[in-house]
C-alpha cells in the first residue's frame, strides 16, 4: 500500500511503539480529533499521543487507503488494552506541504 510519506510516517511511529512521536510530520499548527476531544499544536498533539499510547497500548495497522475529497483515509485495525480490541477504525489526514494539517479519528 502505498501512503504519502506523511501519513506512512505516522503509522511507521506507532508500530515501533518505543515513544518515538510522529510530530514531526503535523504542521506546528495541526489538530487531531480523537475520542471526542481536539488536540492542538505540536505541544498537546505530542500529549495526547504519550498518553494513548500508555493507556491503551494499542497499534494500528493500516488495511486499505483512499483519497477523498482532499483527505487521506486510512482503514486500520486498531489492537490494544481496550474494549472491543481490536476495532476497525478510519484516520483521515489533511495534508498541507507534505505534513500533516488535521487527523480524525473514528469508527
Amino acid at each position: 500500500m502505498n501512503l504519502p510519506i506523511p501519513v506512512q510516517a505516522f503509522f511507521d511511529a506507532d508500530k515501533q511503539n518505543n515513544g518515538e512521536t510522529p510530530i514531526r510530520n503535523f504542521l506546528s499548527d495541526a489538530t487531531v480529533m480523537d475520542e471526542g476531544r481536539t488536540h492542538s499544536g505540536h505541544a498537546d498533539i505530542e500529549k495526547w499521543w504519550r498518553v494513548s499510547k500508555e493507556k491503551y497500548h494499542h497499534v494500528a495497522e493500516p488495511l486499505e487507503y483512499r483519497e477523498e475529497d482532499g483527505l487521506s483515509k486510512v482503514r486500520a485495525r486498531v489492537t490494544g488494552e481496550f474494549l472491543g480490541s481490536p476495532a476497525v477504525l478510519t484516520f483521515a489526514f489533511r495534508l498541507k506541504d507534505d505534513r500533516i494539517r488535521s487527523l480524525e479519528i473514528c469508527a
